[in-house]
């Protein structure tokens, strides 16, 4: 039964903006209506009809119907003055009783009204300011005319993305552009794996490919470069972007990396000008992520001078590697060396494949992969060794090597040691594949926000169809995903300069930083990807748009170069060692002031008046997001480290400890990586000048930080770092943060300056 519309009294006209906001989403929760109604018996200034009216009003039986919000509507934002800023609802509702009821306004203790109404406010996990923008539009249902607009400098924004690389990137993003690069079906796996072999001849023709290697073999000694030339050719073809990471980064820098000279001399001219087309063959099938497990075999005989490569049974295969299948004519071996019968550990051989005609070597099994989920460019396969002799010059002896006597020799002690500095020169894949993912993660919301712009559909009744990317739940789909795309660029750079500039004593923490970013960006750009092809629908089903090969090819990006689910774990094992080296240096007094400062912390942080304030300025203060993210990476290091020495106090063997804690350390390993993600974008909107840029910069940084809260919601909760109230203030901050972003999301996506030739999708035009 429609229900009789009944005027408010002078007094509720100062609750009704709160009144209409709290309906506004058509149902009122046990805790607004809690709250409000202790408000209404607890304070003096109201009249009897102004609380029968108002508590009428907060029947969850009788709720206000669409015509009553409507009238209410009206009446607030007859009262709003366009041109003044409201700092929360309580200044709208007093303009409301100063224009609607004059001549009552007088007789009510205002300062005091507006104290009070914004402490309901807080309470409900109303943020004002925000909430106030809903009465200052021409209709209540402002969907159908909010728009993109050009709010900054768009190239001025490529320019910051692109940084001192912008020369290279443009440059090669107009290479690229180009019809010779124009994408083929991959149906036809022969053609398409020669096409994409094809292309990386043209990139090595032009200096591309060694552009990481020194000068001397006709390289610029950039690894910068490649970096960003594995990056940018992302744009285009990623069965590209891989051939030419395994061509010139993992066979060319394993060379230079582990090799030495004479080895440089030899190869690394012809590597970098793809004449030499080669592999990297570590993982086998038995021992994947294990390079300590492989069971490859490479025994010395020192009076031949000759190593004999030996594959010992078919699990012990070399499996996944790329160029093998093909292409390859020589590959970079791991493999035990055995020497008198005695195990050394893992060394590295180079082993011919092929000869110059592309036929088999005799001794070498070669098997393929097959056609894959995706990466149809790239010629997977398995390779086995029986009894391949090769000459003592092919052992890559920059870490290990056999003298003149046949004795094992190594400028490291450590056989731990060796191994991880061994495997640390080839960290520079963790930095080239998580780049390679954002630069995907980039193209699919380029392609899903503009089609979101411009595909139209339903709207209000009886008005017209208005933009799917105005629709809250769509903005909520992929704004936040956006916003993380732009924090994980910043971090990516700050990963990679750490890496370029790398003292040794560094090398742990920045393997970690390189394996966390690794799992977080990859992970993102799967998540990124699946969100991009949903929200276009079924254009988004149709290969003509791109998302399935974006998906496809970026799929195993969470599985090569590392496990993500193994790497989170070598993240967080790097943060507890550096946890027990804290403690290890420091004497009794620093002990002291450190768990002072801890409980100081904790005290501070879990003030009740923190952990339940919703007030605007707070919930977008960086301060607060930078230290909610630090209090939640040192409380899981905290009980992580407590945990692990609890069970191994009790008996437990180290092993077994570690792997019923594993959820605890990936937690742990992500906390951490997002803490600097987060730190890095901070970072960067504080060293920006332009004001504008700044701004939206902000905005993206904000919604990054409270969307990551309201995820990670469920342990705020837990450890009393946040009470509901202020969770549910920080969901409708987020949800406002996507709504006025949205007019810059456009923009924000042609800042990643995607050439549409890369793109290559026509609802993205």
């Amino acid at each position: 039964m429609q229900q009789t519309l009944s005027q408010p009294s002078p007094g509720s006209l100062l609750l009704l903006p709160i009144l209409y906001v709290v309906w506004s989403d058509t149902l009122i929760s046990d805790q607004e209506l809690t709250a409000l109604r202790r408000f209404l018996k607890e304070i003096d200034w109201l009249s009897d009809a102004d609380r029968k009216y108002l508590k009428e009003k907060l029947s969850p039986q009788s709720p206000p119907d669409r015509e009553e919000l409507e009238s209410w509507w009206q009446t607030i934002k007859g009262a709003v003055q366009e041109n003044k800023t409201y700092p929360d609802l309580s200044a709208i509702g007093i303009d409301l009783l100063s224009k609607d009821a004059p001549e009552e306004a007088h007789t009510f203790p205002l300062e005091k009204v507006k104290s009070e109404l914004a402490a309901l406010e807080k309470q409900l996990g109303i943020v004002g300011k925000s909430a106030a923008l809903i009465f200052k539009s021409e209709h209540h249902n402002i969907s159908t005319s909010y728009q993109t607009q050009q709010g900054f400098d768009v190239g001025e924004l490529t320019s910051i993305l692109d940084g001192n690389r912008k020369p290279l990137i443009d440059e090669l993003k107009a290479f690229i552009a180009t019809k010779e690069f124009d994408y083929v079906q991959p149906d036809d796996l022969e053609k398409y794996r020669n096409q994409v072999l094809n292309w990386c001849k043209i990139l090595a023709d032009e200096g591309y490919g060694a552009i990481g290697f020194p000068e001397a073999y006709g390289g610029k000694d950039d690894m910068e470069g490649y970096f960003t030339v594995m990056e940018t050719l992302s744009y285009r073809d990623l069965s590209m972007v891989i051939k030419f990471g395994v061509q010139f980064g993992l066979w060319g820098m394993s060379i230079l990396s582990l090799g030495t000279k004479r080895h440089h001399d030899r190869y690394l001219s012809s590597i970098g000008k793809l004449e030499l087309p080669g592999c990297f063959a570590m993982t086998e099938t038995n021992h994947g992520s294990n390079v300590k497990g492989i069971e490859t075999t490479a025994v010395y005989d020192n009076e031949a001078r000759t190593f004999t490569i030996h594959t010992p049974h078919i699990n012990a295969r070399k499996e996944y590697i790329g160029n093998a299948a093909m292409h390859g004519r020589m590959a970079t071996v791991f493999a035990k060396l055995i020497i008198g019968g005695k195990d050394y550990g893992v060394s590295t051989f180079v082993v011919p494949l092929r000869d110059q005609e592309g036929n088999i070597l005799p001794g070498i099994g070669i098997e393929d992969c097959g056609r894959k989920m995706g990466l149809n460019g790239v010629d997977n396969g398995l390779i086995s060794f029986n009894q391949v002799v090769i000459p003592k010059e092919n052992m890559l002896d920059r870490f290990s090597s056999v003298d003149e006597q046949g004795k094992f020799q190594s400028p490291i002690a450590g056989d731990n040691k060796r191994f991880f500095t061994m495997l640390g020169t080839l960290v520079g894949g963790r930095i080239g594949i998580p780049r390679s993912a954002n630069a995907a993660s980039k193209t699919g919301l380029t392609i899903a926000v503009r089609y979101g712009d411009k595909r139209r559909q339903f709207g209000p009744e009886g008005g017209e169809e208005i933009p799917i990317l105005n629709y809250r739940m769509h903005q909520r789909r992929l704004i936040p995903l956006l916003a993380k795309t732009y924090a994980c660029h910043f971090a990516l750079e700050y990963v990679t300069a750490r890496f370029l500039g790398r003292k040794e004593e560094e090398m742990q923490e920045i393997e970690a930083l390189a394996a966390g970013m690794k799992a977080y960006v990859t992970w993102h750009n799967t998540a990124t990807l699946q969100e991009c092809r949903e929200a276009c629908g079924g254009k988004g089903y149709l290969s003509e748009n791109r998302i399935d090969a974006l998906k496809n090819d970026t799929d195993i990006y969470t599985t090569f170069e590392g496990d993500n689910t193994v790497l989170l774990q070598l993240v967080a094992k790097s943060r507890l060692s550096a946890y027990k080296e804290q403690f290890e240096n420091m004497n009794i007094f620093t002990i002291i002031n450190y768990v002072a400062s801890k409980t100081k912390t904790s005290i501070t942080e879990k003030n009740p008046l923190i952990i339940r304030n919703t007030d605007e300025h707070h919930l977008l203060d960086p301060d607060f997001h930078l230290s909610a993210f630090e209090y939640r990476e040192s409380s899981i290091l905290d009980s992580a480290a407590k945990r692990l020495k609890r069970l191994m106090d009790e008996g437990m063997d180290p092993f077994d400890a570690v792997n019923v804690s594993q959820h605890h350390l990936l937690t742990l390993g992500e906390a951490f990586i997002e803490r600097v993600v987060l730190e890095k974008f901070q970072e960067k909107i504080a060293s920006e000048s332009d004001p504008e840029i700044k701004k939206v910069l902000k905005k993206l940084c904000d919604l990054f930080a409270l969307y990551q809260m309201e995820q990670h919601k469920g342990w705020y909760l837990e450890q009393g770092y946040m009470e509901g109230v202020k969770t549910k203030a920080i969901r409708k901050m987020v949800n406002q943060l996507c709504w006025e972003i949205r007019k810059d999301a456009v923009p924000l996506v042609n800042a990643f300056n995607i050439p549409d030739s890369c793109l290559s999708a026509p609802i993205a035009m």
